[in-house]
């Protein structure tokens, strides 16, 4: 399976490279990015949640009237939660959402995600560059470029790249990430990724089967 390699002009370079089969041809496992998309999701989750219950509200505790002959049923002290400003029953308390996942499963469900995205003709293969300061208007002239002005974009680069990665901080639709930070909430949420040239060999290094 090959890809033409672009430079960041939009032009073709004249090379082409080639994709891993097991990473990038895969029969997708929808099962596993449902699940790392899970986890990803849950490990972002503060999980500070709280209200309060009858015995940590503020009110006094005195009976509210007598427990017979009203001809209503019988009640408690204000901090009953059948009253407004009561406790609440079954209230959420902070906890902890992460779970663990088998990273055999999670490197399936990046080499799934991946492969969805070369079937979509969703990937595009740039050769390596950088920017001599962070400057967003370069940025802009590179998606300009690539056509990918009004697409949700993941930029993978070889390693961390502050120039590129500042140059697309106040941009909406665009992500840098190298190939550690890359995870299939990221690639599953982008509508085109666009990998670096280098970054090719560091992604069959992390996900290979071997």
């Amino acid at each position: 399976m090959e890809l033409k390699v672009y430079s960041i002009n939009g032009s073709e370079t004249g090379r082409a490279v080639n994709l891993d089969e097991s990473i990038f041809g895969i029969e997708p496992n929808d099962h596993a990015i449902y699940l790392d998309c899970k986890q990803f999701l849950a490990d972002n989750r503060q999980g500070t949640h709280k209200s309060k219950e009858r015995s940590e509200i503020a009110h006094s505790t005195r009976k509210l009237k007598r427990q017979k002959g009203t001809g209503g049923a019988r009640s408690g002290d204000i901090k009953s939660p059948v009253f407004v400003g009561g406790g609440r029953i079954f209230g959420p308390k902070p906890r902890d959402y992460r779970f663990k996942l088998n990273i055999k499963v999670k490197r399936l469900a990046r080499r799934s995600a991946l492969s969805y995205k070369v079937g979509e003709n969703a990937m595009t293969v740039v050769e390596n560059f950088t920017f001599a300061e962070p400057k967003t208007k370069k940025m802009l002239e590179v998606l300009n470029n690539l056509s990918l002005n009004d697409k949700k974009s993941l930029f993978v680069m070889e390693n961390q790249n502050n120039f590129v990665s500042l140059s697309a901080r106040n941009l909406k639709n665009v992500k840098v990430v190298n190939v550690s930070q890359l995870n299939t909430y990221d690639i599953v949420n982008a509508t085109n990724i666009v990998l670096s040239e280098g970054c090719l060999d560091e992604i069959n290094r992390v996900l290979s089967t071997k």
